[in-house]
Order: structure tokens, then sequence, then C-alpha cells
């Protein structure tokens, strides 16, 4: 575990894509932790994941698992194989049983757009759009992972679980967040994502919403059903600020969100709890480009930007924090032209390019330019 000032990261490369777009991001990493200073941090990899499994018999080994239970963060890039699965038929996803043994019920995901892209909404308030989907992820309709039944190969049932418990910290994070984000200038609002019209679960879901929002009277809160929060993520996403929603729900409107601002390979993500958190991109292992060098690596840097960020602020470090802001600052920077295009984007710019892209603008960056010094 962590020292004042050394962090472990429990590094899972996983399958398809993973290992080329997390070599490159460890390496951005340690850069921007050697440009700030005043904190180092190791990177431990580990085995996991469907190729694993393959191999053998295990998809999350013992091993694997005690090791990131003892680190400070994990980072992981990308699990799954489609055509590796289970006896039951169910994809091999290690990333779910992490979020299940560590509690990490607050899946955060920015929708944050990058200079230089050309943004998928025509209006010019699309062109800056930034807000965060929080969805719970260890419950909701996910709680019936590896749990639903099919009965007379004639009806299936999988069921959604809402507590209490993991609610109430659920709100108490997404409601902390639009604090800050008010603090930093944004509207704050923190938005109720819901189906409470229809089903008991979701109804209890915001009133345990409604109770924890009484208790924090300094944010401003609001309530949508899904449907209208799927409408106007196309309609005005630039109006939104938090939104906080189940598992499932969130699940689908954090790829819309992603589909925003240019697609699965800009969008990084967390899963944090209590005590632990999981960094990684929103795409999968993309198994048809594996070994191509055509991926994009931009939200693996975003997501070990995230962690540092995150450590810097679990554990009062606030060079860590300064390095994740640094990483973000030179993604932007590297975009901001316009002429690095990546493959989802119609473009040519692989894996190499927009690596070696980032790379160069972090070597350039003042950190005490970008706000972050």
């Amino acid at each position: 575990m962590t020292s004042s000032n050394s962090f472990n990261v429990a590094v899972f490369p996983g399958d398809g894509i993973g290992e080329e777009i997390t070599k490159p991001c460890v390496e951005i990493l340690q850069e921007a932790i050697g440009k700030v200073g005043g904190f180092s941090a190791s990177f431990d990899w580990l085995p996991a994941g469907a190729g694993n499994y393959r191999d053998t018999g295990q998809s999350l080994p013992k091993d694997s698992m005690a090791k990131a239970a003892k680190s400070d963060a994990i980072l992981l890039a990308a699990m799954g194989l489609p055509d590796i699965r289970y006896p039951d038929g169910t994809e091999i996803s290690p990333q779910i049983d992490l979020r299940f043994e560590f509690g990490l019920y607050a899946g955060v995901r920015p929708v944050r757009s990058i200079p230089g892209l050309s943004p998928v909404l025509n209006n010019p308030d699309a062109h800056a759009l930034d807000f965060v989907i929080i969805r719970e992820s260890t419950e909701g309709l996910f709680a019936s992972h590896g749990k639903g039944t099919v009965t007379n190969d004639a009806e299936a049932r999988d069921t959604l679980l809402i507590t209490r418990d993991v609610s109430e910290r659920l709100f108490d994070f997404s409601l902390n967040l639009g604090r800050k984000r008010k603090n930093q200038g944004k509207s704050g609002v923190v938005t109720c994502v819901d189906k409470a019209n229809v089903f008991k679960s979701f109804a209890f879901f915001r009133k345990v919403f409604d109770e924890r929002a009484a208790l924090n009277k300094d944010v401003a809160t609001d309530h949508m059903y899904v449907d209208a929060a799927a409408l106007n993520m196309v309609r005005k996403p630039w109006d939104l600020d938090v939104l906080v929603t189940e598992n499932m729900f969130g699940d689908i409107l954090s790829d819309l969100g992603a589909g925003l601002i240019g697609g699965m390979g800009f969008a990084p993500s967390a899963d944090i709890g209590d005590e632990h958190a999981v960094f990684q991109p929103c795409h999968g292992s993309a198994p048809d480009i594996a070994g191509k060098k055509l991926a994009n690596p931009t939200a693996m840097f975003l997501s070990g930007a995230m962690m540092l960020e995150w450590l810097g602020d679990k554990h009062g470090c606030n060079e860590a924090e300064q390095a994740g802001a640094l990483v973000r600052a030179a993604v932007d920077a590297a975009f901001a032209n316009g002429d690095l295009i990546t493959g989802e984007l119609g473009g040519k710019a692989g894996t190499d390019d927009v690596s070696r892209a980032v790379m160069t603008a972090l070597k350039e960056l003042d950190p005490a330019q970008h706000g972050v010094g």
C-alpha cells in the first residue's frame, strides 16, 4: 500500500488491444510523475481476462486478485473476447468481478470534448461539452450477473436490485462531485436519472436520492426519466452537469456520451468504492484490430489521468493531482490543431501516432502554465 509519496498500481492489460494501449499509457504516466516530482509510482502487471481463462482455466487468478487488493489503485485496459465464454454462454468479464469484490459502486464516466476533434453535433455549444455520468456499478440489473434463470426454455428472468446502503453512498458521492464542480465554476446540478414513474425499484431509488439531497442543500438537484435523459443528451447536452443513475441505464447512457465526443476511444472511466478504485477506458478489447497498432489509446491515457487525480485526492498528494491534470493537458494539446485524426473519426492516426503526439506534448508542457503547478 501507499507510503506518504509512493503508490503501487496493479495493472491488468487484459485481452485484445489491451497490452498495446497499456504500455504507452504507463510510459506517459511515468513521464508526468517524473515531470511534476514529489511522489513516485510502481506498476505491477497482472494476468487476467479471457485469454488467461483459455490458457489456464482462470479468468481472474487468486494471486492477481490478492495483489490488486493490496494495491493503491487498479489500471485496467480491456478484458473479454467474443469467442471465449463461460459454459453458460456469458462472456469473460473479470472487470465486473472486480467491481463486486471491491464494492466499486460509483462508476464515473466523464463526457468532455477534446479540442481539435470535430463535434458530432453541429450546435456551437457542442464544441465544449463537460458533464459526468455516475453509474451505480454493483447493483441494478447487473446484480443478476451470473444469477439469471431460464425455465423450461420458455421464460428467462434477471432481477434488478436497489439497496439503501449502496444508493446512499452513491448519491453522497455524486452530490459531493456536484459541489466540487460548482466550486470550479460549473453548474454543479446533480440529476437523478430513473424510471420512477413505472417501477417501484426506481421510485425507491428516487426517494433515497431526495433524502440525501435534503442533507446537502448547498447542491442543486433535479430529476429526469431515463428516456428524457437520452433525448436531452442529444438535444442539449451542454445543459447537463452530473447525472446519477442505475447500473444498466448508466451503461447505455455512458456509451451515448462517448458518441458525443468522438467515440469510445476518447471515453475514460473509473469505478470507485470507499477504499479501492479501477480506472479503465470505456471501450472493449477490440480483437478485430488487436496487434495492428490501430487502436486509439486516448481513453486509456485519460483513465490514467483520472487515476492519478484520485490517488492525489484520496491521499492528500497534491503532486499526483498535478500529474493527472498534466496528462489531460497533454492529450488536449496533442489534438488541438486538428491534424491528429484517429481511425474512428476517418483518419489514419494509430496507437503509435497518438502515443507519440501525447508524449511530445507532455514533454513540452510547463506545469506552471497549465494550472497544475
